[in-house]
């Protein structure tokens, strides 16, 4: 049997706006549902990698995950990314933010304009990134490091999952 791996990605907005008239109420219900399936495979709607963990940034402090030959999947074998379709960030922490990005050398600057560029995630709050069919391109040993460090004050958890090929 050969290794495979599949995955959905879902995202609902749902919201419901109402406006208080004078012989009865305004209403706006707001559902929003957007997905993205992935079959396994190395091509346009496929994924064969998979990084997912909760990790743990002292105050202060930062890392750099290397997306091309540091990371590891969830039975411990060695992931070279390549292509990028899913970046999902949780910040768990209540009172820390997340810059995401900017690292000094090797930087994976195709997600962003600029190798300099960052992502703040705000205390308890989340970033997605879904990008099929193309994917955002990794470089082994000159662009694949993604820096995540953690503002001045406290420890700070995070949840981080990728997906790609």
């Amino acid at each position: 049997m050969s290794d495979s791996l599949t995955g959905l990605v879902n995202l609902l907005i749902s919201a419901n706006m109402i406006k208080d008239l004078d012989l009865a109420d305004a209403k706006f219900p707001l559902s929003q549902t957007w997905a993205q399936e992935f079959q396994s495979g190395s091509g346009s709607g496929q994924i064969n990698k998979l990084f997912a963990d909760t990790r743990t940034l002292a105050d202060g402090a930062n890392e750099e995950l290397d997306l091309a030959g540091a990371l590891t999947d969830p039975f411990g074998a060695s992931l070279t990314f390549t292509k990028v379709k899913v970046l999902a960030i949780k910040n768990k922490s209540a009172t820390q933010t997340l810059s995401v990005g900017g690292a000094a050398a090797n930087a994976w600057s195709a997600l962003f304009g600029d190798a300099t560029d960052i992502l703040k995630i705000a205390p308890s709050s989340m970033a997605l990134l879904v990008c099929d069919p193309a994917g955002v391109a990794v470089t082994a040993a000159t662009a694949d490091l993604l820096k995540i460090a953690n503002s001045a004050g406290a420890a700070a958890d995070y949840d981080i999952i990728v997906l790609g090929i």
